[in-house]
């Protein structure tokens, strides 16, 4: 089950990433209006959540006394180096957290502002909420770019060529079944 995460957020992570390399320094930092968030913001309170919810996430509470949540959306970096950088170590904590998953403690109780998760409805929810925001990135992205943008995902006018692709990838090596191997119990 644990390589079935891990899939999925390596996933959402290279989404954020090509988002985040196709941007220069100052747009980065752009921001629709003042209500909106720019992607350097969206960066910290991501990396934030990161940080409070997988640190020590099996025996403590994952809403950590040392987070202060409402200062995620405010900047305080100063380039894009240093938005990237605690990107990284959010999801460095993400990724070594949930290399402690395993059989035993995957529907274990932990805790998140006192409300108690079964360890496997914990990494769902983050599951939601990291590719929202991921989303988030992208979109606006996405629109700073606008020509320039290169696709993270299907190219347009491009699914039945892609779709026939992933056909004969999975059909000629039967690796479709691989999925559901990992599901089944040994």
């Amino acid at each position: 089950m644990k390589e079935l995460f891990v899939k999925r957020f390596e996933y959402y992570k290279m989404l954020g990433d090509k988002a985040f390399s196709q941007l220069s320094e100052e747009e980065v930092f752009w921001q629709f209006n003042e209500e909106s968030n720019s992607i350097a913001v969206i960066v910290k309170h991501v990396a934030g959540n990161m940080l409070s919810r997988w640190t020590d996430f099996l025996t403590e509470d994952g809403e950590k006394p040392w987070r202060n949540r409402d200062e995620e959306f405010v900047n305080t970096f100063k380039t894009k180096s240093e938005a990237l950088e605690y990107w990284e170590k959010g999801w460095k904590c993400l990724f070594e957290a949930l290399d402690q998953i395993n059989d035993e403690n995957l529907y274990s109780t932990v805790y998140i502002r006192n409300e108690a998760h079964l360890v496997i409805d914990a990494v769902f929810r983050q599951l939601a909420h990291y590719p929202y925001h991921v989303g988030q990135m992208v979109y606006i992205a996405k629109m700073l770019k606008n020509d320039d943008w290169k696709t993270l995902s299907i190219a347009r006018n491009k699914s039945g060529e892609f779709n026939e692709e992933m056909k004969n990838r999975f059909s000629a090596s039967g690796s479709g079944d691989k999925f559901f191997s990992c599901l089944l119990p040994e």
